[in-house]
This record gives C-alpha cells, structure tokens and sequence, in this order.
C-alpha cells in the first residue's frame, strides 16, 4: 500500500501546468522530489531538482567506467605488459630526455 501512496503522490497530471500552477508544482519538486508528469494516463516526462539531475548524471558515468575497467580487466594478460626500459628503447628515449621535460601537473 506504501508504494501506490508514493506513486500517486509523485504523479502529476499535465493538466495542471495548463491550470498555470507551475510555479507551486516546481516548488514540491524543489522540497519533495521528482515527479512524474502524466499525459493521458500515461508517464510523460519526469520533473527532478538540477542537483538531484547532476548526482544521477555522475551516478551512470561512475557506473559506465566501472563497467569500462571491469572489461579491461578481463582481458588483461600481464605477459604482455611492456616494461618502461622496453618502451624507452623502443622509441629511442632517454632517461635525460625524460628528466629535460617540464614538471606536469595532474589534477
């Protein structure tokens, strides 16, 4: 019974941005959560805060590059790690010219 108190709760029927109440409706979304806008009995579009927007936003990137490294990491095979003396000399560096490059900062 919670969860169909909840729904109804969140749902607003489009008729009443027609009514001109949009004002008080962004303000229950500001104070109570995201709502789901109904057109003809039927989910329309989903009103939420910018900040709330944001965190669900970061939310799905963390979760496509965990799913990224987790793919990455099936497939690693260490044997064919190169080492950094290895790549050196295969591109003809020298530890000076390494040290002759400026200071990067990572942030």
């Amino acid at each position: 019974m919670k969860e169909v108190t909840a729904v109804m709760n969140n749902t607003i029927p489009i008729s009443l941005f027609n009514r001109g109440i949009a004002g008080k409706i962004f303000r229950d979304v500001k104070s109570t959560g995201t709502k789901v806008v109904m057109k003809n009995n039927i989910p329309e579009c989903v009103l939420m805060s910018p900040d709330e927007y944001v965190q669900l936003m970061e939310e799905l990137h963390d979760a496509r590059l965990r799913l990224l490294a987790q793919e990455r990491m099936s497939n690693y095979d260490p044997h064919a790690l190169v080492s950094e003396e290895e790549m050196e000399k295969m591109f003809g560096i020298t530890p000076e010219d390494v040290n002759a490059l400026p200071e990067v900062l990572f942030e």
